[in-house]
């Protein structure tokens, strides 16, 4: 069970990209979420799946003496579903541009998002990519009210 939990119902073992593929697989999930339940439903589905996440990484490490394994993705899918709660509309181009945006924040962990990436434990594999799911999502979501804004 853990291991389909920290991988993203195994999402992350798919060859070359884990980080891609657990995002596309967590963004997809949040778009089926919000086909049903408000947006904000994802902003608590982040606070629960980070305060598991970090106890069942934690125990993985230990476990293993891997830290931040590529197989697990689970800091993704928290970092999308983050950019995606915060995204003024949850329209599915939008949605697409917040995905791009997370992915150029994880890949090349630009300030404090590199700093972060550092930290030991499970609160280290998280907290780098709920940042940079909140720059992602602040990123997309200027563009947003600035597309409205001047173009609509």
């Amino acid at each position: 069970m853990r291991r389909c939990f920290l991988t993203g119902c195994y999402s992350g073992l798919l060859p070359k990209a884990p980080g891609t593929w657990g995002t596309l697989f967590g963004a997809l999930l949040a778009w089926v979420i919000l086909l049903f339940l408000p947006q904000s439903t994802l902003f608590y589905l982040v606070i629960l799946t980070t305060i598991i996440a970090i106890k069942e990484i934690d125990k993985f490490e230990q476990q293993t003496g891997i830290h931040d394994d590529p197989s697990i993705v689970i800091d993704e899918i928290a970092g999308i579903w983050l950019a995606i709660s915060i995204l003024p509309s949850t329209n599915p181009i939008w949605i697409a541009l917040a995905f791009f945006f997370f992915r150029f924040f994880d890949i090349k962990k630009p300030s404090y998002i590199g700093k972060l990436d550092k930290l030991p434990g499970g609160f280290g594999v998280m907290a780098d990519d709920l940042l940079a799911g909140v720059l992602a999502g602040l990123c997309a979501g200027v563009i947003y009210v600035a597309f409205m804004h001047y173009v609509v």
